[in-house]
């Protein structure tokens, strides 16, 4: 089965991406004990660029925060971002009237469409620190007839997030959960599917000849677990292979830090056989297969679209933007939440 690797690369910064999947970004951030404002201390931030920080010194990035770290408000248009937050929390408020706190497994869906603008900030929960930082931000991309479609945003809560597990004879677990992409176990008796929750109305990961799988695979050493293959020929799928020292995928052995191009319609056994524990983000789909053209946070299809997009956005701001800071940060102590655009009441994690 040595054919079903198509291609191993170093992994980079940011995840190279294959049609629909632009890139996907990976923050891994080791923030120190809070201010008492859910900030860094000052005396952690001499020497660094404030505002462009993403220089890991000390083991985190500020980013474009100064206090708190995160992304004040910016735009966005003709893309969606899956953002799944694995550790720490994230403060989100949008152009819409949107606003969250997720965090701890819960993964945002946000359909930029005809154009939106949200902040993104970390806030840091513990003042006897540390706080930790673990997340995926991955750029899907819209079709043509959906580049300027309504924006949405939708919250799944880690709990609600189906997750499949093998255990093997020595007790070691392989774990996946599933994102996008219904997923059709490979091993036992009961192979009934496990279904994605749904993402919102204009993903293509809600269109059948998408065929989008977004999973998160774990393993511990020894543990293994055949993949399912993907629902049509044409889909292309990768591995992101950032955590672990060594697997075997389908007999072909494969060190950490690679992007793994792998034949996507085909069942795939894989094994860890090394030492640590090893974590996989597997993005699978059809390719959308219309031409991008990106201009920072705009992504279209022509150059006088992202013209257009810059226009729009120095005339109408996408709506405006309705909270007083550029990065609001919600209260300290401040549970998980999602108060969708024009919602009364907040969306709360099951109890």
């Amino acid at each position: 089965m040595a054919d079903v690797v198509l291609r191993s690369d170093p992994l980079g910064q940011p995840w190279a991406g294959t049609d629909p999947f632009l890139f996907c970004v990976y923050h891994q951030d080791d923030f120190p004990a809070a201010d008492g404002a859910q900030g860094v201390d000052p005396s952690h931030l001499t020497g660094r660029a404030m505002g462009q920080d993403f220089s890991g010194r000390d083991g985190f990035s500020m980013y474009h925060g100064t206090r708190v770290p995160g992304f004040p408000a910016h735009p966005h248009r003709g893309f969606e971002t899956v953002t799944i937050v694995n550790e720490g929390v994230v403060d989100h408020a949008d152009s819409l009237g949107a606003a969250a706190r997720y965090g701890d497994g819960d993964v945002q869906w946000l359909t930029a469409g005809h154009g939106v603008m949200h902040s993104e900030m970390f806030p840091l929960r513990s003042r006897q620190g540390p706080n930790p930082l673990d997340l995926y931000q991955i750029w899907l991309n819209l079709p043509p007839q959906d580049k300027m479609a309504d924006p949405a945003f939708v919250v799944q809560w880690a709990d609600d997030v189906p997750v499949y597990r093998v255990t093997s004879a020595a007790g070691a677990v392989a774990a996946v959960r599933i994102v996008a992409g219904d997923y059709r176990p490979q091993e036992g008796a009961d192979r009934a599917p496990l279904e994605a929750l749904p993402a919102t109305p204009k993903s293509w990961s809600g269109r059948a000849e998408g065929d989008v799988a977004i999973w998160q695979i774990s393993l511990e050493p020894g543990a293994a677990i055949t993949l399912p293959p993907a629902m049509r020929a044409d889909a292309r799928r990768n591995l992101y292979f950032h955590q672990g020292d060594r697997l075997d995928i389908a007999g072909v052995s494969q060190a950490g830090g690679r992007l793994i191009a792998v034949v996507a319609d085909a069942a795939m056994p894989i094994v860890n056989s090394g030492q640590e524990s090893a974590r996989i983000l597997l993005l699978q789909g059809v390719p959308i297969g219309a031409p991008v053209v990106a201009h920072g946070p705009f992504v279209m299809n022509t150059a006088q679209e992202i013209e257009q997009a810059i226009r729009d956005f120095h005339q109408t701001q996408f709506g405006g933007w309705p909270w007083g800071a550029a990065g609001p940060v919600h209260p300290d102590g401040q549970p998980r939440f999602a108060l969708p655009p024009g919602a009364a009441e907040p969306e709360l994690p099951p109890a």
